[in-house]
């Protein structure tokens, strides 16, 4: 997740600035090549599958099935995106938003009613998005959901709901080995190599992977310190398709309603992507087009969902990839997802993921929590904050943020699905921003007849803050 929607378009735009066109070919080796930098700079599918596991005391096994979720589902989107639907370079990837909706609906719920939910969900946003003229109505509103206002507060809400997952991890788990000290160095060795690849990496995939790489070098001192072994896969099947429907199906509204709002977010932010791909190779990426890419991402999400895969969004750092190497190709990009799917089917990379250290994968997610905080200050730097949208970011920040700290007693007489709600600052705070927003920007601006005082942002893209 990173700095959302649809952005203004370069000063380029209009004319290629990209060396090799989104329908041009290049050689296998290359075309690979390219691919594999696509695949590492997915941060989320190496995290977000481990960090659910970790919240929700899943099994290795069980995290393991997330991953080849998040794979498949990934590759599936990508490849077709990058094929027929949409033809641009777009690489799909889990996003924290959805990372957050499963731990809060699974918490309450259960995983079979959190994934059940998310294909109701998906399904709706489908339906929503349908590429047929005058139906596809997610195409019409992005403008309205991607305004830096709206998106940029929901960012730092996010942002400040995850920093309890990170940080608790660097010390690892009492009564393991390597608790306390041994694990708190590791973590920091991680912290420096995440630092270090983003500040000295240039503009190369060593920037980009910076999260990756940081988990890489992390877990190699875990390992040759002996405070962490390879995770064993013996007595794996060497190839075994996604599993479906591992924790049950069911469906819970308000579960479904979260995910409707991680849909809302996902599809604003890749909405703002294609345009800003689109104008690199100098194409208008209109409505209807827009509403192709989108149902396809629903669609897929909905699909991927029934084999445990976190919810998808295009990712800006793939997007800093296409911009710095100036490769436009979508046949880069469809290698990309299909060498996903192809891991999707080899149940041994799951299990190795799902094996990473705890305090490894605890300290690249603090960095990960914290650029998605920023992300949103730097999507704010567009708006002009007179009163009417400090009273829209103001009261839904921190009222989203003090929900987490209701009274128990008050608590105590909620329903469950109630509290689940309540007690959850994304949520609160999409509710609060969306309201205040049509309320006050939308209704009394226009009766004051004030001006509009956004723009809409400049997507940059970071360093893995998906």
């Amino acid at each position: 997740m990173s700095d959302l929607a649809e952005p203004t378009p370069p000063r380029s735009a209009g004319r290629p600035i990209l060396t090799v066109g989104f329908d041009e070919r290049l050689s296998p080796p290359r075309t690979a090549l390219f691919g594999l930098q696509h695949l590492l700079a997915l941060t989320g599918i190496w995290l977000f599958p481990a960090l659910i596991g970790a919240a929700l005391d899943l099994s290795h096994e069980q995290t393991g099935w997330l991953t080849q979720g998040c794979l498949f589902m990934t590759g599936l989107i990508t490849v077709l995106q990058s094929s027929r639907l949409l033809r641009l370079p777009i690489v799909q990837g889990p996003t924290a938003a959805f990372m957050l909706a499963i731990i809060a609906a699974g918490s309450t719920f259960g995983l079979g009613t959190a994934f059940g939910s998310m294909f109701v969900a998906g399904l709706i946003f489908a339906a929503l998005a349908l590429p047929l003229r005058r139906l596809g109505l997610f195409g019409h509103i992005a403008k309205l959901v991607a305004n830096p206002i709206l998106l940029g507060t929901l960012l730092l809400i996010i942002g400040a709901q995850l920093a309890s997952i990170g940080l608790s991890g660097w010390f690892g788990t009492p009564g393991n080995p390597g608790h306390g000290w041994p694990f708190f160095l590791i973590s920091i060795v991680t912290v420096l190599a995440v630092i270090g690849f983003a500040v000295f990496g240039g503009d190369t995939i060593v920037r980009r992977g910076a999260i990756f790489w940081g988990i890489v070098i992390g877990t190699v001192v875990a390992f040759l310190t002996g405070v962490w072994s390879l995770p064993a896969v013996t007595g794996t099947a060497l190839v075994a398709p996604p599993q479906l429907l591992p924790f049950g199906f069911g469906v819970a509204w308000p579960a479904v309603v979260l995910m409707l709002i991680a849909f809302l977010q996902a599809g604003a932010e890749s909405a703002g992507m294609y345009q800003l791909v689109g104008s690199w190779g100098g194409q208008r990426v209109d409505v209807d087009r827009t509403n192709r890419g989108l149902f396809t991402e629903f669609a897929g999400t909905a699909v991927g969902s029934l084999f445990c895969g976190i919810g998808t969004t295009s990712y800006p750092e793939n997007a800093g990839i296409v911009r710095m190497s100036g490769i436009g190709s979508r046949f880069v990009t469809l290698t990309a997802g299909a060498a996903a799917l192809v891991l999707a089917f080899v149940p041994a990379v799951g299990l190795f993921i799902a094996g990473l250290p705890l305090p490894v994968l605890a300290a690249a997610s603090t960095i990960l929590f914290g650029i998605i905080a920023l992300s949103g200050v730097q999507m704010m730097n567009n708006v002009h904050w007179d009163e009417l949208n400090l009273m829209v970011a103001a009261p839904a920040f921190i009222i989203a943020l003090g929900t987490a700290h209701l009274p128990e007693d008050i608590l105590a007489v909620l329903p469950d699905s109630v509290a689940s709600v309540v007690t959850t600052p994304m949520m609160v705070g999409v509710i609060l921003l969306f309201v205040l927003h049509l309320v006050l920007n939308v209704g009394v601006r226009r009766l004051l007849n004030r001006p509009e005082a956004t723009e809409p942002p400049l997507v940059v893209p970071a360093i893995g803050t998906e």
